[in-house]
């Protein structure tokens, strides 16, 4: 609820209690549980009933009959925390302000057990008695309000309570209302300067005659009014195009000193279409970011004005969509290039930009395969672009021989190249990887190629890639795998042929007692070195397509 809607709840409340007083015996019922520490505005509502508790009871005829019963004020959690503040006589205004004042809400609100137990205080069963109950909540001790009224009615001599709904919302006054028509009172609803204006005229007004108006003074000359916001910020694409519609379009004042320096901390920032604000008066830098597009200029603010500021961006939108094929399905590993002069930006698969106007460039990557287009863009238009990257996917794997077995290490390396030689005879990699992973290649004609150990190959046959397709090739080895053990070596090596004087070229080697690899078919020489005086030791070792040689030198 609202500071003012509780004020007026409690001053109802007492204006109430005083016409009543007037004619017979009354008790205020007052609510001090722990929800009464709850804030409005910076203030507990504690704070609030202590306050205008006493500037009412001021207004109390001191022959007038007036007690305060509270509840919740001394225990958590217990029921019977009911007190008999200051009993009903005459002069109590002052005591019941005082003991309001010293009230520190704590617990339960047994609101229907108060209630009886002020009547009873007031001997309600002998003579005429009236109770005022105040609440900011509902019963929380298992009684009933309504079948308590219809008790009190039926027992008292001539009893009314009357109900007031601290800030309850018009669901939850219901609740408690039973009580007052039950017994004849009023149920009033404390939340808006209305229900005070009515509260007052049923209850103070009836009293005693009013008192001979004062002559009215002259109506002060009102004072200017202050404006709420001294900035106000719109924004548009182009000179006298439609506000943008832009939530996430950020704004920021940042100050300038008698130099013209512009500080760094702002004196305000938010983002919206639209963007109010109300600073100092003085000089200010406006900065406002739409997407990459960044617009300052200087402002002068006022206190006695607003400045109404429409920044212009000279600008489009450009709304991009990445595919392999025209009309084909958007691919998300595409990256999307925008730029213009000095913007630049990007996304990946679809994305939408603010675009300064002018000549723009748009670009797109998928691996080497890439495209470009450029447009012209002008302020205020909205424009849609399909980017088409002509790339497909290739997927090698390989074979040691015709009919298998699959090369399953990841150790191999797959490449591929541009079927083209170039004028030394070289062919360019595209692409390249290691295992069977799919690489993204450029529409056109290429040739395969795998290594591995000491076997590398070249397909002869070119393979065509196509937009948007995966292309399977198979690369046959023929080759096998050779295992060569050699407890105690130093250096085994595998030779070549031998040439006139008995040497063989070493193909490879490796330092250790074992050594694994795989070899084209053919015929090679193993050479076996150890430390010391031991002699070397040599084999022949054949290696077939497909198979694993496994030769051992003691």
């Amino acid at each position: 609820m609202r500071l003012w809607g509780l004020v007026f709840g409690l001053l109802m409340t007492l204006a109430l209690a005083v016409p009543v007083a007037a004619q017979e015996r009354a008790m205020i019922v007052l609510d001090a549980s722990g929800s009464m520490w709850g804030q409005i505005d910076g203030k507990t509502k504690i704070e609030i009933a202590r306050e205008t508790l006493g500037d009412v009871l001021k207004a109390v005829p001191a022959d007038e009959e007036l007690g305060l019963m509270v509840y919740g004020h001394r225990r958590k959690g217990d029921c019977k925390d009911i007190e008999l503040a200051v009993p009903a006589s005459k002069g109590t205004a002052g005591k019941i302000a005082a003991f309001a004042n010293q009230i520190s809400p704590k617990g339960k609100t047994p609101l229907s057990a108060a209630v009886k137990q002020a009547a009873q205080a007031l001997r309600f069963t002998e003579d005429k008695a009236t109770v005022i109950l105040v609440t900011d909540g509902l019963e929380t001790c298992e009684m009933d309000p309504c079948a308590l009224g219809r008790e009190l009615e039926k027992a008292g001599v001539n009893f009314t309570t009357h109900v007031v709904g601290f800030g309850l919302s018009k669901e939850e006054g219901a609740k408690v209302a039973c009580l007052a028509k039950e017994t004849g009172g009023e149920y009033m609803q404390a939340g808006s300067a209305a229900a005070l204006s009515e509260a007052l005229a049923k209850t103070v007004v009836a009293k005693a005659a009013p008192e001979p108006e004062p002559e009215p003074e002259p109506a002060p000359v009102p004072e200017p009014a202050k404006p709420e916001f001294n900035f106000i910020g719109t924004a548009s694409l182009s000179e006298g195009g439609p506000a943008l519609d832009e939530k996430g379009m950020r704004w920021e004042l940042r100050p300038m000193d008698a130099a013209g320096k512009v500080q760094k901390k702002s004196a305000a920032s938010g983002y919206g279409a639209q963007y109010e604000a109300s600073v100092p008066a003085g000089q200010y830098e406006l900065q406002t970011r739409l997407g990459k597009i960044i617009i300052t200029r200087k402002l002068t603010l006022s206190d006695d004005e607003t400045n109404m500021t429409n920044v212009v961006f000279n600008a489009g939108i450009v709304d991009v969509t990445a595919r392999r094929t025209p009309g084909g399905e958007v691919e998300k590993k595409i990256r999307v290039g925008v730029e213009n002069g000095a913007f630049k930006a990007g996304t990946y698969g679809t994305g939408q930009f603010y675009v300064p106007a002018g000549k723009v460039m748009l670009d797109g990557r998928l691996g080497k395969a890439t495209s470009s287009q450029s447009f012209d863009l002008t302020a205020g238009e909205r424009v849609q672009k399909d980017v088409i990257v002509g790339s497909g996917v290739v997927v090698v794997t390989a074979l040691y021989a015709e009919g298998g077995p699959e090369v399953e290490t990841k150790s191999i390396r797959y490449s591929v190249q541009e079927n083209k030689k170039n004028l030394q005879g070289k062919r360019k990699e595209i692409a390249g990887t290691y295992g069977s992973s799919p690489m993204e290649i450029p529409v056109g004609e290429y040739v395969v190629g795998a290594r591995l150990d000491k076997v590398t190959v070249l397909m002869s046959q070119p393979i065509e890639v196509k937009a948007g397709e995966r292309t399977d090739v198979q690369v046959v080895l023929d080759a096998g795998v050779g295992a060569i053990t050699a407890p105690g070596a130093r250096r085994i090596s595998l030779l070549g042929k031998k040439n006139l004087q008995g040497k063989g070229k070493e193909i490879a080697g490796t330092y250790g007692g074992e050594w694994t690899l795989t070899l084209p078919v053919g015929e090679y020489l193993v050479h076996v070195t150890y430390e010391g005086d031991r002699a070397p030791q040599e084999t022949v070792m054949k290696i077939a397509a497909g198979e694993r040689t496994e030769i051992t030198l003691e």
